[in-house]
Parts: C-alpha cells; sequence; structure tokens
C-alpha cells in the first residue's frame, strides 16, 4: 500500500514541475522595474503644443460620473484644441451634463454617433468616430473614458512625455479610488493578473503581442491612427485598447504604457461585486491574444498567483497529519512562500496607485493576496466565454 508521504511527495514534485518555469517567467519581467520609465507629471504646455489635442470620450449612460471628467479636461490648457464626447443615445442626462459644460467652455463638442454596425463593440465604434470628426490639424488624438479624473496638466505632461520618447502611441495607468470594503480585498488581486503577466508599466516592451495599453487614457498620433484607419482593427474587440495598441506595434510603431499615477485618477466600478462582474470579464485579453498566449498566461497565473495561496493553506492542515514531511513537499513549501513573499512585496509597490483616503475597511488592501485564488479564477471564466452584454449593449 502507498503511504501518504508517498502521494504527498509525488505530487509535491508534479507542482513544482508545473511552478518552476513559470516563476522564472515571472522573475523576468518583475526584475525589469528598476528600468522602469518614471511617472508621468503634470507640466504646463509651450507654445508649439498650441492646439495639437483632440480629446475624444465615448459615453452611454454616463451621468453619475463624468462630471469629473467634465471639470477636469476644462482645467487643461491651450494644447486641448477640441473635446468631442461621442454619446450613444444615452437615457440619463449624460448629455445635459456636456451640453453645460460646452457653455463654460467651447472646446466641449457633443456629438451622437451612428447606429452601430454589424461586427462593431460599442465603444470602438463610439471611438472611431470621434477620430472622424476630429480636427486634422491637431497632431495627438486621445481617447479618454467618462470615469477618469484628469489632474490639470495631464495632456501637456502627456504629450511632452510622447514627444521625448518619440512615442507614436502612449497610455497611461492611473490611480485607482476605493471606496467599498469588497473592492479594498479583490480589486488589488484582479489588477495583480495584469502585473504578473506584462512588463511594468513604463518597460518599453519590444514584442508587440506582449504590449499593453490603458484606453481610460490612451494618447496617439492623428497621423498613425489615420494609417491604421482608426478603430477598424480593434472593431470586434472588447479590449479595444489592448487590440489596436498591438496592432499599432506590429505595424513598425513605437507604443508605450507608463505609469499615470501622479495625473490620472480613475472610479471604475462601484463595490467588490459590480468589479467581479463588470472588471472581471475584459481581463482576459483574450480578443488581442492567440489561444497559445492565452493558455500561457493563464499556466503563470495558476502558477504564481493562485497555487501558493492554496499550497501554504494546504501544508498547515496537512503537515500534522504526516509522520515525515517529503524533501519534494518541503521544496515546494520553500517555493511558495518565497512568491507569498513577492507577492506582498507587490503589494506594496502597488500601493501608491491607490486613493484610499475616503476608504471603508482600508485595512483590507493588505489582505488582497488571500483573493488571488478567486482572481485567476475570473480570468479562466472570462476567458473562455463571449460577453453577451456589454456597458448597457446587448451583442449576440
Amino acid at each position: 500500500m502507498i503511504d501518504s508521504s508517498t502521494i504527498v511527495s509525488s505530487f509535491s514534485f508534479f507542482l513544482l514541475l508545473i511552478q518552476v518555469p513559470a516563476v522564472a517567467i515571472l522573475l523576468s519581467r518583475l526584475l525589469k522595474g528598476p528600468l522602469r520609465h518614471p511617472p508621468v507629471t503634470p507640466q504646463n504646455p509651450t507654445p508649439d503644443l498650441l492646439g495639437s489635442v483632440s480629446v475624444v470620450v465615448p459615453t452611454l449612460n454616463e451621468a453619475l460620473r463624468i462630471s469629473p471628467l467634465l471639470t477636469g479636461l476644462s482645467r487643461q490648457s491651450y494644447e486641448v484644441r477640441e473635446v468631442i464626447v461621442v454619446d450613444s443615445n444615452s437615457q440619463d442626462h449624460t448629455p445635459d451634463l456636456v451640453k453645460a459644460a460646452q457653455k463654460q467652455d467651447p472646446r466641449f463638442r457633443l456629438i451622437t454617433d451612428d447606429p452601430l454596425p454589424p461586427a462593431w463593440v460599442g465603444r470602438p465604434w463610439a471611438l472611431h468616430n470621434g477620430f472622424l470628426h476630429s480636427c486634422e490639424a491637431s497632431e495627438w488624438f486621445l481617447g479618454m473614458d467618462a470615469d477618469t479624473q484628469p489632474s490639470p496638466g495631464l495632456v501637456a505632461g502627456l504629450v511632452k512625455t510622447a514627444i521625448t520618447g518619440g512615442y507614436d502611441l502612449v497610455s497611461l495607468s492611473p490611480q485607482f479610488i476605493l471606496k467599498y470594503p469588497g473592492e479594498c480585498w479583490l480589486q488589488p488581486a484582479l489588477l495583480m493578473t495584469l502585473l504578473y503577466r506584462f512588463d511594468p508599466a513604463g518597460v518599453n516592451t519590444q514584442q508587440p503581442e506582449r504590449v499593453m495599453a490603458n484606453g481610460q487614457c490612451f494618447l496617439c498620433r492623428r497621423s498613425v491612427l489615420a494609417a491604421v484607419n482608426g478603430y477598424t482593427s480593434a472593431k470586434s474587440s472588447f479590449c479595444d485598447d489592448v487590440t489596436l495598441a498591438r496592432h499599432i506595434a506590429a505595424c513598425g510603431f513605437k507604443v508605450g504604457f507608463l505609469d499615470g499615477s501622479k495625473v490620472l485618477k480613475v472610479r471604475m466600478y462601484e463595490g467588490a461585486i459590480e468589479t467581479w462582474k463588470e472588471w472581471g470579464r475584459s481581463l482576459d485579453l483574450k480578443d488581442a491574444s492567440s489561444r497559445t498566449q492565452l493558455w500561457t498566461d493563464l499556466w503563470v497565473l495558476t502558477s504564481t498567483q493562485a497555487l501558493p495561496v492554496l499550497i501554504i493553506l494546504s501544508h498547515l492542515l496537512l503537515s500534522p497529519h504526516l509522520p515525515i514531511t517529503p524533501i519534494p513537499h518541503l521544496l515546494l513549501l520553500g517555493l511558495n512562500l518565497f512568491l507569498l513573499i513577492v507577492r506582498f512585496g507587490m503589494l506594496f509597490a502597488i500601493a501608491p496607485c491607490y486613493d484610499r483616503t475616503r476608504t471603508r475597511g482600508g485595512w483590507l488592501f493588505w489582505l488582497s493576496p488571500l483573493a488571488d485564488p478567486l482572481a485567476v479564477m475570473r480570468i479562466f471564466i472570462s476567458a473562455f466565454r463571449t460577453p453577451r452584454q456589454w456597458r448597457g449593449r446587448n451583442y449576440n
């Protein structure tokens, strides 16, 4: 009869075979952190930037959260030529808020996009319409989401960073605003699924298929966007920002994903349930990835983010019942303790990416590694489902 120690030893050896290569991949990414481009900072414009940026904002029933964006954009200086809000027939007071902003700042313009064509997703369609209606004299196209809160000097700082770095496309990672206990626990675990799969923000990724992007603040040379026919390459993507950025990178243009926590805040979802449902179903990035890449990412996430907590908890439950602890199990335990230390170190590293000044239960942020198995499970669920409803629209 095979004793329990032999079973544990064999299973531990199997897990080590799965985890060790994934850990090597993870470390190769995390060790690039010291090479990051510094965070984008607010800057004052210079005369050469006069009227160089057209801002486009897609909206659909955003009345409850668009006001900080409208205020923030009105505080940008003369580098912003126009702010085009492309509304998809909102049924709330979104158009009224935009019209009120227009009375205070003539740079604002409200348009309604055409009916959604077949094979298009609503967000890229709205952004594509905004691009087509933007002024051809603008050098830059800046797409921004209604849930963002830009600081004064954001646009000037972003454009100057793009020019200095020779970027054709730059998008920013924001500072997230947390309010409720559940999201303080879950949201950082979901964010970590991105940090474990891709290079840190501020590192220039050389492989187009590994490029990251964030459509919440997405700056692109207008000439480049015209060269790739606007958003058509991402028309059917539910992660159009990453899909378009990778297409542009594959065309030979320079794409950057930088730290924008000093110039951009975002309040994405209200609470853990909405975060799980809405953000979780786009984080898999399957629309911008090959099947091989998707499966590789799922393997890395399972091995380095989901398993450590489960393995340590299993050890605490099983070790009292083992007559001896097999060497493979000790090695497995040591590896996963190391991964947990790395995970908590990452938590300290991303703490500045969160605004928890108005948060209830903010201490749960420090327990977010316990949510890692759930976060990885959410990526698996999303990876094999096509959304049927998104931002108030139904898709067949």
